[in-house]
């Protein structure tokens, strides 16, 4: 795999400012673009592409506890055929996959729970909350011979775990790309990146790669994370969510019967 643009320096550059859906109101993408300038100047950890997972003690005690998760994601992936497509849950989505090859179990996206996907796992649910600022949480599966493409996250206010739950072999054949950094999961180790950056992973190999895969709130100084803090929970109310929570509600309905809330904030 190419190691990405040797021109771009991967510091701060290309980390913020990124597109936002259309159809965020310009005031308010005018406050995100002000406050990622501050996300950068203000991030207690610096702006690294790749973290130590050492410096979020949290991440030891989630490892310790991946053998919990992985049971009950075997459970999930019985029904792995219902599963749903990245892009069914995201229309955004659609420019990265356009076929089965990723799919996910979503338990929180932006804030919107899913409870009876929450009740299906409930020791996942258990050990995720106890993440500081979490946003976001979810199985992300891999089909053999799949390559999501490089892009950026749309907010820098956010960082990423992938704790891994199944890696194939040979493992060198599976990986994640983040700037210039290429990295191999490890089940039961985390990896904890700033999606921020052009970011790409693949998997080369014969058989599922899944990872729970995690966003939580960058740590940064004050003011940055009062107003980051604020920013991620008006989230829920942007087009962008509000249609996903639809379309999650109607997968839940097909997935688990009967009749499903409305994912809860």
């Amino acid at each position: 795999m190419p190691p990405g643009n040797p021109a771009q320096s991967w510091k701060t550059e290309g980390i913020a400012l990124m597109e936002r859906p259309g159809a965020v109101a310009r005031l308010f993408m005018g406050i995100v673009a002000f406050v990622e300038r501050l996300n950068l100047k203000l991030a207690k950890l610096g702006n690294p592409c790749v973290y130590d997972r050492a410096a979020f003690p949290w991440a030891a005690g989630v490892e310790r506890q991946w053998h919990l998760i992985r049971g009950e994601l075997d459970r999930v992936l019985v029904r792995k055929a219902e599963l749903p497509d990245v892009q069914e849950m995201l229309t955004d989505a659609a420019v990265l996959s356009r076929d089965a090859g990723w799919k996910i179990f979503p338990l929180i996206a932006y804030g919107l729970r899913s409870q009876p996907n929450i009740d299906l796992c409930p020791e996942t649910w258990r050990i995720v909350r106890d993440i500081p600022g979490i946003t976001t949480a979810m199985f992300s599966i891999l089909e053999p011979g799949k390559r999501i493409p490089p892009h950026r996250g749309p907010y820098n206010g956010v960082l990423r775990l992938h704790l891994g739950l199944i890696v194939p072999e040979p493992r060198e054949r599976t990986a994640i790309r983040v700037g210039p950094e290429r990295r191999h999961w490890q089940e039961g180790q985390a990896l904890i990146f700033d999606d921020a950056y052009e970011h790409e992973a693949w998997n080369e190999t014969d058989g599922l790669r899944v990872v729970l895969f995690v966003d939580f709130r960058k740590p940064l100084r004050f003011p940055a994370g009062a107003l980051n803090r604020l920013l991620l929970g008006l989230a829920v109310f942007t087009p962008f969510v509000r249609e996903g929570g639809g379309n999650l509600r109607r997968w839940e309905q097909r997935f688990h019967g009967g009749t499903t809330q409305a994912p809860r904030p």
